[in-house]
């Protein structure tokens, strides 16, 4: 027995959610409505245009579709980590940032997911869509939510707590060495979420990999393997990207003389 299909009708009927929550912040006056509205709007759409272009690449399999689709998803996730972190810093340190970040993001997902597609699951053909696709993104947009802490974190305790930095360097330490605790601060902040999904999986809920091939009829036993490997797979891109970001990022702050210009 397949998945139950959904009507246009009983999709729509699942938007009163959207409008109990305008409601509710209509009432608490908390101005967010907009917000609401468009990332519905956007969400739609967006998954919309995703569906008719995976049924499109799932029915003509090429290398070069397959290419395509995960350079798109790294560039997305890589302009959303610039937009999410809001950076009010120096043009010159904000541009070597948001280069740092773009290392990071590609390397560690390219990485996790390479692995993970060739040694754990083992695919052929090497580019088959069915997985190459939907694995990069589960990788890649766990990856970026990581990355973007990782950035914030850093960039704010680095600018407020400047003093700091800059009596460690006067010491005599190496701005590696000055911005240590602020790196390790903002690994901890980075990787927390992935780590609490994977404390609370299977207990408190049932991730949506897992959900989506009980529904089209998989086994759970063999459902749940897949969950098991994809989720150490998202904490090894999640590692790896923040591992990389951090390891080049906190170069962006200092000058060739070492000296802080923030």
């Amino acid at each position: 027995m397949g998945p139950v299909d959904i009507s246009l009708i009983q999709l729509l009927s699942a938007y009163v959610f959207v409008v109990a929550l305008m409601f509710i912040l209509r009432i608490r006056r908390i101005p967010r409505e907009k917000e609401v509205l468009v990332a519905s709007i956007r969400m739609t759409f967006q998954l919309m245009l995703a569906g008719f272009v995976l049924s499109y690449i799932l029915d003509h399999p090429s290398p070069l579709y397959t290419i395509l689709a995960v350079l798109v998803m790294e560039i997305f996730a890589i302009y959303n980590v610039y937009k999410r972190a809001r950076l009010s810093l120096p043009a010159r340190v904000k541009k070597r940032l948001e280069f740092f970040i773009a290392i990071s993001v590609s390397t560690g997902t390219l990485l996790s997911l390479v692995y993970f597609l060739y040694v754990v699951v083992k695919i052929s053909p090497w580019f088959d869509p069915r997985y190459v696709i939907p694995l990069a993104g589960m990788i890649i947009g766990n990856s970026m939510t990581g990355v973007s802490l990782g950035v914030k974190a850093l960039s704010e305790s680095i600018t407020v707590q400047k003093n700091i930095v800059e009596m460690a360097l006067m010491l005599g330490a190496r701005p590696k060495d000055a911005v240590r605790m602020f790196s390790d601060k903002a690994f901890d902040s980075a990787i927390l979420p992935t780590l609490n999904s994977m404390i609370g999986m299977g207990i408190v809920f049932l991730p949506g990999m897992m959900t989506g091939q009980i529904l089209s009829g998989t086994s759970p036993i063999t459902a749940i393997k897949y969950q098991i490997a994809i989720m150490l797979g998202i904490l090894g891109g999640v590692t790896i990207s923040v591992s990389v970001f951090l390891y080049l990022g906190y170069k962006a702050f200092f000058n060739r003389e070492d000296q802080l210009i923030v």
